[in-house]
């Protein structure tokens, strides 16, 4: 049975189009989202993510009241999103400079705001309706044409510019003062890291929605960090962890019919889970190996 369904599975990756974007929009974003969740991490800000889809949806339900109440054509009300997630990511640094001693307090007061502003313009809208619910949760199976060319080029822009300024990515993420004496300009970068995260936030809902884009993004890079030895191999770690999240998730979406972005993120934490448990294991057995050496006497 499970041969057939298989088989199923592969004869509509190859037959249906929109089983094709599903599957190239969730490698790319499973590329890009441990990627960018390694540097936040390291940068102790693993709520961002979930702070900026929040405003994020601010700016989906905005732009679904322009859409369906207005009637103004403004086009996928994702866009709207995507510009949301930036500017609610520039918030969080003009706060997080304001606040120096209580950096934190920055994302607690983004979220709110975007949280606030959702609630609002969906009521608006005539209240939650299937739109709203595959922002929520996610809908990898009805991306477009159009979307896969737009994560496309913003995977190709985001890798190119990471592996040419990549030291100076990792050097500003684990000590700024450091990065400055070194000549660095670190607003600079700020800015940009900035904006592509809020991008990377946005695009990143259609894959796995809105309550679930921090999991995407910082599960992996958690499970990855159990395993990896340097910086480097927990980033190689942390991305297959999450391409097999992505395939795995969208095969059993596709033979059960569940929503895309829990399963991907289950498959996710199983994937912690085991990681986390076999690495007990496995230290408890060599230090009962340690014990068991006998103790010579010089």
């Amino acid at each position: 049975m499970d041969a057939v369904v298989l088989t199923s599975f592969l004869r509509a990756l190859i037959e249906r189009e929109f089983m094709q974007f599903a599957l190239i929009t969730g490698i790319l974003v499973g590329l890009l989202a441990p990627i960018i969740g390694s540097f936040v991490v390291i940068k102790r800000l693993s709520l961002i993510a979930d702070t900026l889809s929040h405003f994020s949806l601010a700016g989906l339900s905005i732009g679904l009241f322009l859409l369906n109440i207005l009637r103004l054509p403004i086009g996928d009300p994702l866009y709207i999103g995507m510009v949301f997630a930036v500017i609610g990511a520039l918030l969080i640094e003009v706060l997080r400079s304001y606040y120096k001693n209580y950096k934190e307090i920055s994302m607690p007061i983004v979220i709110s705001l975007g949280t606030a502003l959702s609630a609002l313009f969906i009521s608006l809208s005539g209240g939650f309706n299937t739109e709203i619910y595959n922002y929520l949760f996610g809908s990898i199976l009805t991306v477009g044409r159009n979307f896969v060319y737009i994560i496309a080029i913003t995977t190709f822009v985001i890798l190119t510019l990471i592996t040419i300024f990549y030291k100076q990515i990792v050097i500003i993420s684990f000590d700024e003062t450091y990065a400055r004496l070194l000549g660095i300009r670190v607003n600079l970068f700020q800015f940009f890291t900035t904006i592509f995260l809020g991008i990377v936030v946005s695009l990143s809902i259609e894959t796995v929605g809105v309550l679930l884009v921090s999991s995407l993004m910082i599960i992996p890079v958690a499970a990855a960090m159990k395993i990896g030895r340097s910086f480097k191999t927990t980033l190689m770690i942390a991305i297959l962890f999450s391409e097999v999240s992505v395939i795995l998730g969208l095969w059993l979406s596709f033979r059960l019919g569940f929503p895309s972005g829990a399963t991907i993120v289950l498959f996710n934490i199983t994937i912690l889970v085991a990681v986390v448990v076999l690495r007990k294991l496995f230290t408890r057995r060599n230090l009962e190996e340690k014990q068991e050496e006998p103790v010579t006497v010089k």
